[in-house]
């Protein structure tokens, strides 16, 4: 497929190439580098119409994370197969036709494996992985399987047009907490200068080992696991129509924060305690 490539620079060592839409047109078999539908901005915004199918952005990527059309949820994508936390907790598995507004995946080829005990929390886990990281990888891809404790997880119902911004969205949002859990704990660690266009540092999601149990990631406790990572330098994204790829590194990081951590008055506690998986 031909692509039209309306811009191309270097932020730090990461290598940005952002396509207008024409057939998710990508090199599939490259290893190291990520795919990306969509931007934060625009999802931040209110942008919450899916342009992109789960089948095509599966043909990129195996191991992911996102959201679906009218932010109906947390997109967890593992093992080439993509799931959906919904604002009650429940976690189900997506249709192919599903499509999303902003997701990020990678086609999962890791370099670095290591066993590790904690107990991390979430901060030491975030120092723990800027270790075990190659210095020079502009961008992670993360999966832990492991044991897990004290872990707080969010996400959202879905939205109707008109549709609020994002950061009224999660003023709403469902969170959970869940004294411990097997599973699987994956995303991505971004460039502080690609902010705006994806998360910048760490944005991470779970996904419970028997499927019943899943979210955004708040915080939690790494007791035991097998970390793998991959590390790249390349980004790929696709711009829907009429959506610019912005000035990466100018958003607001504070507006970032609040909206990945959540915000004042949201459902603390949701669907209350969760039994452990």
């Amino acid at each position: 497929m031909a692509r039209d490539i309306i811009d191309d620079r270097l932020i730090g060592a990461l290598h940005l190439q952002a396509l207008t839409r024409a057939g998710l047109a990508h090199d599939a078999e490259r290893e190291h580098t990520a795919f990306q539908a969509g931007t934060l901005d625009a999802l931040m915004a209110g942008a919450y119409d899916g342009f992109a199918t789960l089948k095509e952005l599966l043909d990129h990527g195996d191991l992911g994370i996102g959201t679906i059309e009218q932010l109906d949820g947390e997109l967890i994508v593992l093992d080439g197969t993509a799931w959906t936390v919904q604002g009650d907790g429940t976690v189900r598995s997506l249709p192919p036709s599903t499509r999303t507004p902003f997701a990020v995946v990678s086609r999962f080829a890791p370099t670095v494996h290591e066993s590790v005990v904690g107990p991390w929390d979430l901060a030491e886990l975030h120092v723990q992985l800027d270790r075990l990281a190659p210095p020079s990888a502009s961008l992670i891809a993360i999966r832990i399987d492991g044991r897990f404790a004290q872990l707080r997880l969010r996400s959202v119902h879905a939205q109707t047009p008109p549709y609020l911004p994002l950061a009224e969205v999660v003023q709403h949002q469902t969170e959970w907490s869940v004294a411990e859990a097997t599973g699987t704990l994956l995303g991505f660690r971004f460039p502080d200068a690609t902010a705006g266009i994806e998360v910048p540092g760490y944005h991470l999601h779970f996904l419970a080992a028997d499927r019943d149990l899943g979210g955004h990631v708040l915080d939690l406790t790494l007791l035991d696991g097998e970390v793998a990572l991959d590390p790249g330098d390349e980004l790929h994204v696709e711009l829907p129509p009429h959506v610019g790829l912005g000035v990466p590194g100018a958003a607001d990081r504070a507006a970032i924060s609040a909206v990945e951590g959540g915000g004042e008055g949201g459902s603390r506690g949701g669907t209350g305690d969760r039994a452990a998986s």
